[in-house]
């Protein structure tokens, strides 16, 4: 059956909040076994819907669901009352679901998270105008869902998210397909799509553009315990922009993450192409990376200012990193073994880096058909080496094609690598190795 909000006294004015009337369809929709609650076309102002089992969110052509900044139309996420707020999980969501089955958005329409109103350029860096904004007002989670299995979201844009835009944890059988999001390229924390422990995730066809990293993995603590390891996610056909990495893997990873297919992407303008972390004592393994084209370069950061943000990365096409947080010296940060790159044409500003310590080696990691031309795309100089979160930090370094530091059992063939400038921070190395053992590299 289907539900029209309309009927239920939603108002397509853009001022009145539609919550309650959204809410009501969703709710009869649930109430009779599943159905499909209809937007049609007109603007929606509303506060937090709560999806249930077996309900369909369907956007129509020329509908928009706008998300309200009232801190007071914002509900917490439902509680597990085992735990109770964990780790500020519980904070304001927009839409999101938890403990349900089948739950799915679909349609051509927009959900709009009103980020224009909470990012304002403080003018922080120097005048170049790209390090992340300033959050200058309340901002809730766009997409929340935790504990659902069936998790179906196609064919709708979500644009301008204030903060996490599609964040899910411990959802089981989610298939992500034709989306489009268009956020603020310089938000800070506006990620695309963050599957925190979660399992057997298909991400295809979608068009991602953000300011925080495009599409994150990760394991945290409190979802860790809950749900297990965050694996089988596949991402393919997909055009990816962020000031952070298009894919990230970690930081947080106090469970194991596994089994990561990417393929087949445009990687427009990133700071990385790929970046994997472990710091937490977790595993990350059997991670598959090809076909790969575009470009990573160096934005601008404002890190002389006391807390000021920036962003993570200074133009790697990869960045593998395996070492502490600051203040944690001696702390085992995990694991990373068993990855392949291979197909990857891009445009970029730093180093392949692989950076592992002593007590955790990065092992076990072949490339083959890697082509990097080295060019001066941005503002900003090169010559960093961007380790964070660490002890490391940020430090100078000259920047070779390929940089290893306790890596066992590193293979690269069939691999190019131009300097097409006279950039100072290259000069025309092709590979630094520190503490390595069993690396074969042969650049062609």
């Amino acid at each position: 059956m289907s539900y029209n909000i309309v009927s239920f006294g939603a108002v397509a004015d853009g001022v009145t909040n539609s919550a309650a009337a959204i809410q009501a369809a969703v709710d009869a929709a649930a109430l009779s076994g599943g159905g499909t609650v209809e937007v049609p076309a007109g603007r929606f102002l509303t506060g937090s819907v709560l999806l249930k089992s077996n309900v369909e969110l369907r956007l129509e052509a020329g509908a928009v669901l706008v998300s309200s900044l009232k801190e007071e139309d914002i509900l917490p996420f439902p509680a597990d009352p085992s735990e109770g707020e964990v780790d500020g999980w519980n904070g304001g969501f927009f839409l999101g679901a938890r403990d349900a089955v089948n739950v799915t958005i679909s349609g051509s329409g927009v959900i709009d998270g009103q980020g224009d109103k909470v990012f304002v350029d403080a003018d922080v860096d120097s005048g170049w105008h790209e390090c992340p904004k300033k959050v200058a007002a309340f901002r809730p989670r766009m997409l929340l869902f935790e504990h659902v299995t069936g998790l179906h979201i196609s064919g709708v844009t979500l644009k301008d998210a204030a903060f996490w835009t599609l964040h899910m944890a411990g959802c089981r059988h989610v298939r992500i397909h034709d989306i489009c999001i268009l956020n603020d390229d310089r938000g800070a924390n506006n990620d695309g799509i963050d599957p925190d422990s979660c399992q057997d995730v298909i991400i295809s066809d979608c068009d991602i553009s953000t300011g925080d990293d495009a599409i994150v993995l990760k394991a945290t603590a409190p979802m860790t315990r809950r749900y297990g390891p965050c694996e089988n996610v596949t991402i393919t056909n997909c055009v990816l922009h962020s000031r952070d990495s298009a894919l990230k893997i970690g930081t947080e990873t106090h469970g194991d993450i596994r089994n990561v297919l990417l393929s087949n992407c445009v990687v427009k303008d990133c700071s990385r192409a790929v970046g994997i972390w472990v710091r937490d004592g977790g595993t990350v393994e059997q991670v598959h990376v090809h076909h790969l084209v575009g470009a990573v370069r160096r934005y601008a950061d404002a890190y002389d200012l006391p807390g000021a943000p920036g962003w993570w990365g200074k133009g790697e096409p990869l960045f593998v990193s395996a070492t502490t947080r600051r203040g944690q010296e001696g702390a085992f940060p995990g694991r990373i073994r068993d990855l392949s790159f291979s197909d990857i044409h891009l445009k970029c500003e730093s180093s392949l880096f692989l950076g592992g310590e002593a007590v955790s080696p990065i092992e076990r990691v072949r490339m083959r058909e890697i082509h990097l031309v080295f060019c001066r795309q941005g503002t900003q100089p090169g010559g960093l080496f961007d380790e964070q979160p660490s002890g490391r930090h940020i430090y100078p370094h000259t920047i070779p094609a390929l940089y290893a530091r306790s890596v066992s059992r590193l293979h690269l063939q069939d691999s190019t690598a131009v300097f097409e400038d006279g950039e100072e921070a290259w000069n025309g190395t092709l590979c630094e190795l520190e503490e390595c053992k069993n690396a074969d590299v042969a650049w062609e």
